[in-house]
This record gives C-alpha cells, structure tokens and sequence, in this order.
C-alpha cells in the first residue's frame, strides 16, 4: 500500500479505517442502449456510502443507498416514467440499496460481491473495483478513490418494461452498465 500526493496511484486493498462517500466528490451513473444504437446515460445525484476495511483486501465491507427520486437523465419526461410504477416504483420503492457479502482480490483491483436490491426485489451482484490512494487533501482529510463498474439485467429486479420500434428493436436494453466514481473521506 503506498500512499500519493499528486499522481493517481492504485492499489488492491482499502486502507485500514471506515470511510464515507462524498457525494460532492462522487458519481453513481447508469448505461442503457436506446433503440439498440447509442448508449444514454443517466445518473443518481442524492446518495450515500460507506466502506469498512480491516487494510487487507478480502477485509473490506461496503454498503451504499441511491434515493431513486433524484434520478437524472437530462429528460425530464424520461425520468418520470422512470420513476413510475413500469419501471422503478418510486412511490412503493424509494431507494436503491447494496450490501457487500465478500471483496476479494483480482488483478490490480478488487471483486465486490454483494446484495443490490431495486424495487424490492434482492439478487447477488458482481462488480470491479478499483482503489486509489489514500492522498491527504488540503483540509486535513485522508482520501481515497474508488471505482466500480459492472453489468446488470433490469429484468432480474423487475424492471419489465417493453417497448419496441416498428422494426421490433427494444427501445431500452435488458443490460445496465453501473459505473460509479466514489470519492471517500476517513472517518475519526
């Protein structure tokens, strides 16, 4: 584990410490492929997290909530529907959550496992992580950089809705590509 002052160092393990996402400092994003051709994206702007590590990479337990509410696609007709009970049932199922079950080394990062739930419905997810730092930021604070990126199917959380071009193309693809850019702050 080596620490950085200026370049973007990675590393396999979290430092020893409880950390909190700050979500100044963070993106929690999402891909669908619209109509087939093109990637839109959106994001959740109102969220939280926190990751627990023990120093060792298998020793590290991570937990967040997205409140669904603040979902932006840049398309506000879009984001209502989203919203709606056809996909993500913000009235009965306001957050998103993720519990971590086991993190374990691989490659130069990290395996996340663990339990998403949306829209009420929980299945075990897989993601890649990638740990930067720490750094000591100018206020006093050890920081580090956390990135996760995976794929999930909408359909295994009950996100059923379908719609297609005349051609028979889905207007929104079964896959979701998660990407999120999580800058975290050490706690005491």
């Amino acid at each position: 584990m080596t620490s950085t002052t200026g370049s973007q160092q990675a590393s396999v393990a979290v430092p020893a410490g409880t950390w909190s996402v700050d979500p100044v400092h963070s993106t929690v994003e999402f891909q669908v492929r619209n109509m087939g051709i093109v990637w839109v994206r959106g994001l959740f702007t109102d969220f939280q997290g926190t990751v627990e590590s023990t120093g060792e990479p298998g020793g590290v337990r991570a937990s967040g909530t997205v409140e669904v509410a603040s979902l932006d696609t840049r398309s506000a007709p879009r984001d209502q529907h989203l919203r709606g009970a056809e996909f993500f049932d913000l009235e009965n199922h306001p957050r998103i959550t993720f519990e971590s079950t086991r993190v374990e080394p691989r490659g130069d990062g990290l395996r996340v496992v663990g339990n998403l739930t949306i829209k009420g419905v929980t299945r075990e997810v897989e993601f890649d992580a990638t740990v930067h730092g720490p750094i000591d930021d100018p206020w006093g604070n050890q920081r580090v950089g956390v990135e996760v990126a995976g794929t999930i199917n909408r359909r295994d959380f009950g996100l059923n809705w379908d719609s297609r071009t005349p051609g028979g193309v889905p207007l929104a693809s079964d896959d979701v590509r998660l990407s999120l850019h999580l800058g975290a702050v050490k706690q005491g």
